[in-house]
């Protein structure tokens, strides 16, 4: 009940500011990778994964989502970038739809294996959700279609979400449904007075790499 307590005193009394990044290379020339997709006996909803996303849907990303490789993935700084990908039906007419383009958002990571799989580096990979995976390739098709992808401009409905977390000595702020560049580069925190009290910095570690905890926790009464 403290937590509880604690969390709803921080969302009447702290503003928090975002910096995205730049939108530079954003809707450009069109990069040769593969796709699969996984969770085919999950809800599509619950594949937010590395990234820390619960739910996909309370996140704002619906099913539409993909774990990428972590050539894409730079130790978390994909999550919540949008990719736009189509089949490459010249390499695979049998299995790609043509003319079929999707945009995914990224809110998982593929781990290597280091044994040659897809998602060993210097691969780039999509891991798809299901759903999404059979807008772009034939129903049947259970291994692997290769793709163009682009880095887009993400579209959102909305606005920014914030869900927070933590303990009574630090709180959890995970940040999603981000329009424009999609991902995040900074983002501080500000107190009901208009003190800043300074940056909030990303979390070490796959599974929080969209939460931020305050450089300098202060108790809440």
């Amino acid at each position: 009940m403290g937590s509880f307590v604690t969390l709803s005193v921080l969302v009447c009394h702290f503003f928090f500011f975002v910096s995205l990044l730049n939108l530079k290379g954003i809707n450009g020339g069109w990069l040769d990778a593969h796709a699969t997709f996984y969770g085919a006996n999950q809800s599509p909803a619950t594949l937010g994964g590395a990234c820390g996303y619960d739910n996909t849907f309370h996140a704002g990303f619906g099913v539409n989502t993909a774990a990428v490789s972590g050539a894409l993935y730079r130790g978390g700084e994909a999550c919540g970038a949008c990719y736009q990908l189509m089949c490459n039906y010249r390499a695979d007419p049998k299995w790609c739809l043509r003319r079929s383009v999707i945009t995914v958002t990224a809110t998982n990571f593929c781990p290597p294996n280091n044994n040659g799989g897809w998602c060993d580096p210097p691969r780039h990979h999509f891991d798809m959700s299901m759903p999404a995976f059979f807008r772009i390739a034939r129903q049947g098709n259970e291994g692997i279609v290769p793709v163009l992808y682009r880095r887009v401009s993400c579209t959102r409905r909305g606005g920014v979400r914030f869900t927070l977390r933590g303990q009574s000595n630090f709180n959890l702020v995970m940040i999603s449904n981000v329009g424009g560049s999609g991902d995040i580069r900074a983002a501080w925190v500000r107190g009901e007075r208009g003190k800043i009290m300074g940056a909030i910095e990303q979390e070490l570690g796959c599974e929080l790499a969209k939460q931020f905890r305050s450089s300098k926790p202060k108790a809440v009464v």
